[in-house]
């Protein structure tokens, strides 16, 4: 009974997003601050992506601001994560828990590119000097249960993107809603069934970069004498839309014992910048009494993806993700405080793969 029932899931979650593909892309590419996709937190990237209905820790302030109204106690969480071309990626994030009040989260995440040297058409091997960029996020977050089965969540940000001495800021806010049912539930408890999410991520304002990178000197009248020749000139940029992203997914716990359990979930993603795809994830957890929590996790990201009407364009026949791996412990120090470590591997396709450490202090 429980396999048709599993199966009628996924059934009807690979048919809500058949109605999103029904759109064909027309605006790859056509965003900025483009770090703002890019996952947060083991756990979640272990399971391909796949976060929005299960998560319920910290990383909430990324997936699914609704998610933080689930944390018990206060929590504190570091994440590392080396990416391709030798850029970094950082999060440091602080989640307080105030009864009858809700949950307030505070959060940065950012990228560091590095030097990098600086290069010019008459200068092809490197002028001597070197240059940095980086991006950052800064967000505040606030959630809470209105009800025992329903969770909702705002995150406010705060977003900058700088090239030497060029910078862009913009402000932008993440909605989210959690809903826990009796469906499918071996318990009959809601935090045992089915679970709902829909979040909708980095609606703002628009991104325009500015400095004195962008300006030049011109001569207005060269064929005239004693005309200012170097008046100054500046190059005017265009703004760019931020990666609005809409979130929904479903997940299920088909297995609950006394000390484990299974979810399956699977995310639908609607982007404004390139074609709709779905992930997916499986999280494994064991329970050893009176001394923590074992995770296996793995996952797909963007398992499923919009192919383009143009025969000739191969661009968007396969996935440009894969398979995801991980894993994770949360060990109890005592009846109010843990530790947790969590580990994730991802692949990114032609730009190899990488590794994300995660870890929290709950208390």
């Amino acid at each position: 009974m429980i396999n048709k029932k599993l199966l009628t899931v996924i059934i009807l979650v690979l048919s809500c997003q058949s109605l999103l593909f029904s759109q064909k892309p027309q605006r790859f590419g056509t965003t900025a601050a483009g770090f703002l996709e890019m996952g947060v937190g083991s756990p979640g990237i272990a399971m391909g992506d796949a976060f929005v209905a299960s998560t319920n820790d910290l990383f909430s302030i990324y997936w699914n601001p609704a998610g933080l109204a689930l944390m018990e106690r206060n929590e504190v969480s570091f994440v590392y994560q080396p990416w391709v071309v030798d850029i970094n990626s950082m999060f440091a994030g602080f989640g307080l828990v105030l009864p009858r009040i809700g949950t307030i989260g505070f959060s940065i995440f950012g990228l560091d590119y590095g030097d990098i040297e600086v290069t010019t058409l008459d200068y092809q091997a490197g002028t001597g000097e070197r240059y940095t960029a980086y991006d950052y996020v800064l967000s505040m977050s606030y959630a809470r249960s209105l009800v025992n089965w329903f969770q909702f969540g705002a995150t406010a940000k705060y977003i900058t993107s700088q090239i030497w001495h060029s910078k862009a800021s913009a402000f932008a806010v993440d909605l989210g809603v959690l809903v826990q049912t009796e469906f499918f539930s071996r318990t009959g408890r809601n935090e045992d069934g089915m679970k709902i999410g829909m979040s909708i991520s980095n609606y703002g304002t628009r991104m325009q970069f500015d400095g004195y990178d962008l300006l030049f000197p011109v001569d207005i009248a060269p064929d005239e004498q004693g005309n200012y020749q170097n008046v100054q000139g500046k190059y005017k940029m265009g703004q760019w839309e931020l990666p609005l992203l809409f979130r929904v997914g479903v997940a299920i716990d088909p297995i609950v014992t006394s000390n484990q359990r299974v979810t399956i979930e699977a995310d639908a993603l609607h982007p404004n910048n390139m074609g709709e795809s779905t992930n997916f994830g499986v999280q494994y957890k064991l329970t050893a009494p009176g001394f923590g929590d074992f995770f296996l996790r793995g996952g797909y990201k963007a398992l499923f993806r919009q192919k383009s009407e143009d025969k000739d364009d191969k661009a968007f026949d396969s996935a440009q993700y894969g398979a995801t791996f991980g894993g994770g412990v949360k060990l109890w120090l005592s009846p109010s405080r843990c530790l947790k470590f969590d580990y994730a591997y991802q692949s990114i396709g032609i730009l190899g793969n990488v590794h994300c450490t995660s870890f929290s202090v709950v208390f």
